[in-house]
């Protein structure tokens, strides 16, 4: 098959590529490279970055036009390419933005896009309408990254990415993206659980790690080693604030603790810093594991992330089996650090199993013919 990704979210869609690509499928990869991650792209469209003294313009342009200057940037960039974009068999989104443009001109180009290929499949990685609805008004959840906000409505403006879903634009946009696609994918329980009653569900494939590019390099220390890696532009979502309360408690009770905190690095730093450690601290507000998770569990490492109920059943897992579930508790936070502190043993035998879980599950070219497989399928559903 001839394969168009489009968009990058987290190292998915280049892990996708590499596992297509194993099975002889010949792939193109166009995004701008996730922002300061800076992953690979076959074609990379991406705007210089814009010194901060003129930060008072773009609040200027954006009051203006409705959308930031970054917005306008990428759809005309996104334009000059869009002619050499054919003959693909498959095109798959990244999410509901994947452009990155503006909505209007984004529903117009995805048209013409679909128009030049034969099939278009949206996935379901971050957030988009159905998420973020969902995670709105459900009572069915215990916690979700919207949480924070939903506990105190002056942190909107932290939100503004993801709130932006329920405007109208992007609603119409979700819309357009629903009719001229055969379906969506979720990537995660996470977003596995907004699609239950969407009549264009086509199920949940597991992110895709390559494993051969992860090797793990021999600790120096025999001091227990914690990297709580930071983004910044998630720091609420993700709870990472109970993390450092409960890390300022275990730096009294264990001084000789190794603890690393780092914020933004480009995912080839990060990955440096991940084999150093023996624990990751990654998400509170999460039911499965993103990407920083995966990678870590992959090494062999102890990830305090999203390991609820719903994701324990799905995979058939104990508690504490694979993953420890982060929840927005400091006490039971500090709690869980401190068992692993004291019993390095289960420290080895956890990241053991970390390790197995991420071969099984989410092997990059195992999981790429699950997508080969589900594309077929509602190719084949459709005609």
């Amino acid at each position: 098959m001839k394969i168009l990704l489009l968009g990058e979210y987290s190292n998915l869609h280049n892990s996708l590529k590499k596992g297509l690509c194993e099975l002889g499928h010949e792939v193109t990869l166009i995004s701008t490279g996730d922002g300061f991650k800076g992953y690979s792209s076959d074609i990379l469209y991406k705007k210089k970055p814009i010194s901060t003294r003129y930060k008072p313009l773009k609040k200027l342009f954006k009051l203006i036009f409705k959308y930031p200057f970054s917005f306008y940037v990428r759809s005309f960039q996104f334009e000059k390419i869009l002619p050499q974009l054919k003959g693909y068999d498959v095109i798959q989104l990244i999410n509901e933005h994947a452009i990155g443009g503006v909505p209007y001109i984004e529903r117009k180009q995805l048209s013409k896009l679909k128009k030049q290929n034969k099939n278009m499949i949206l996935l379901c990685c971050g957030d988009d309408y159905n998420t973020i609805h969902f995670q709105l008004n459900t009572t069915k959840l215990k916690y979700s990254v919207l949480t924070p906000y939903l506990s105190n409505k002056r942190l909107k403006p932290k939100y503004e990415y993801s709130l932006k879903y329920i405007t109208k634009p992007f609603i119409k946009l979700s819309k357009h993206i629903e009719n001229i696609s055969l379906g969506v994918i979720a990537s995660d329980i996470d977003y596995h659980l907004p699609l239950q009653n969407n009549s264009k569900y086509l199920g949940l494939i597991p992110n895709p790690v390559v494993l051969n590019k992860l090797k793990p390099t021999k600790k120096q220390e025999t001091n227990t080693r914690i990297l709580l890696g930071i983004n910044t532009s998630s720091y609420i979502k993700k709870g990472i604030d109970y993390f450092e309360k409960a890390l300022t408690e275990i730096e009294k009770r264990y001084p000789k603790v190794i603890i690393k905190k780092t914020k933004n690095l480009p995912f080839s730093e990060y990955i440096e810093e991940l084999n150093k450690t023996d624990i990751l601290l990654d998400q509170v507000f999460g039911y499965d594991q993103g990407y920083n998770a995966l990678e870590a569990m992959a090494l062999g490492k102890v990830v305090f992330t999203g390991a609820e109920r719903e994701f324990l059943e799905h995979y058939n897992l104990n508690e504490d089996e694979v993953a420890i579930n982060a929840l927005p508790d400091v006490e039971y936070l500090v709690s869980k650090l401190s068992m692993l502190i004291e019993d390095p043993e289960r420290i080895q035998k956890i990241g053991k199993n970390a390790k197995a879980f991420v071969i099984k599950h989410h092997d990059a070219t195992r999981v790429a013919k699950m997508y080969v497989d589900v594309w077929e399928n509602a190719i084949e559903q459709q005609s």
